[in-house]
């Protein structure tokens, strides 16, 4: 299909407050563009969201196919300024309440593939046809990658940061005061630049008491957000690299204007986000104007995945194009018998 049609139907869901377009394209026919994207995600000309899910099968997918063998639905996250996400904990567990209300699950355990790997969720099975409720999500082994001198600045004031990575990059600063981090009308500066070279999310992190978290975020291609589920788990992972508690599981408790999140830690490092994820709204989008035309030569590489270089990225649709036409015939069968 050549662009989006006027008319599309959509819904829209929220996690304390990180609110999120979902786009219901299982077959692949929608061709995306970061014009679109911007224009859906505007607060005045569009819908209005912090980022846009488009749900689509792995095997129609031709950045997931290579995962159609663990997991049936693709999220394809866009930030609202246009740009390719990696990963989102707070809009993964949205798409999984809108797979469960649309009786594409029934409750528990889910596989959900992300460009940053697959991830599993679970849904309460008791909540599993309800609109809202909690949904809880691994989120894997945060990582520290470097370099160790990061500085975050706001205003007039500046703080050292601790680069955390989950499934998409975090700046984490612990402050005395949240109001020290000003408006957040813009985008923090975080130096060197060549530790993010795709931009980062910035959380402003307080303690309020053993295993309590409070914090404010800056959310790349967002800007200020009520939340961050990503966010929330890099803020317990800087917690933890701050000051090490003993071994054993322990329970974050994490809270940002939005609303709570609860962050559980395993032996082993690895995180499990917790927390309610609410559906809306649904309709149809009807715009005045006619979109943006698609995307021109280059367009297609602008903010893509973290870690991720364009060329790589279209060698990797190049394969799975090829791969899905090759297999057509046998695969197709096999999904109708799910």
């Amino acid at each position: 299909m050549n662009g989006i049609p006027i008319g599309i139907a959509f819904a829209k869901g929220h996690s304390t407050g990180n609110d999120f377009l979902i786009l219901d394209d299982p077959d692949g026919h929608l061709d995306l563009t970061p014009a679109h994207t911007i224009r859906l995600c505007d607060r005045r000309k569009g819908i209005g969201a912090d980022g846009l899910l488009r749900l689509v099968r792995c095997i129609a997918s031709p950045e997931a196919f290579t995962m159609a063998g663990q997991a049936e639905w693709f999220m394809d996250y866009r930030n609202a300024d246009g740009s390719l996400g990696a990963m989102c904990g707070n809009g993964a567990r949205v798409l999984a309440r809108y797979l469960a209300a649309t009786g594409r699950h029934h409750g528990g355990p889910l596989a959900l593939a992300t460009r940053a790997g697959v991830r599993h969720l679970n849904i309460p099975a008791d909540s599993a046809e309800s609109h809202h409720g909690p949904v809880s999500v691994a989120m894997g082994l945060p990582a520290l990658p470097g370099p160790d001198r990061i500085t975050v600045t706001a205003g007039s004031r500046h703080w050292p940061a601790l680069h955390v990575d989950v499934g998409n990059p975090h700046a984490v600063v612990f402050v005395d005061d949240l109001g020290h981090a000003g408006t957040l009308a813009t985008a923090p500066e975080v130096t060197p630049t060549s530790a993010y070279p795709h931009g980062t999310t910035v959380e402003f992190v307080r303690d309020l008491g053993p295993h309590h978290l409070v914090l404010r975020v800056h959310e790349r291609g967002v800007g200020e957000a009520p939340s961050c589920g990503t966010g929330a788990c890099a803020a317990v992972a800087a917690a933890l690299h701050r000051a090490p508690g003993p071994p054993g599981p322990v329970r974050y408790t994490v809270d940002a204007p939005g609303g709570r999140l609860l962050v559980d830690v395993a032996d082993h490092g690895t995180m499990t986000l917790t927390g309610p994820a609410h559906l809306t709204a649904r309709g149809t989008v009807r715009l005045h104007t006619p979109w943006m035309p698609a995307a021109r030569d280059g367009e297609r590489g602008i903010q893509q995945p973290h870690g991720v270089p364009t060329p790589a990225l279209l060698a990797r649709a190049d394969r799975g194009l090829a791969r899905l036409a090759d297999l057509h015939t046998a695969l197709i069968p096999a999904q109708a018998d799910r």
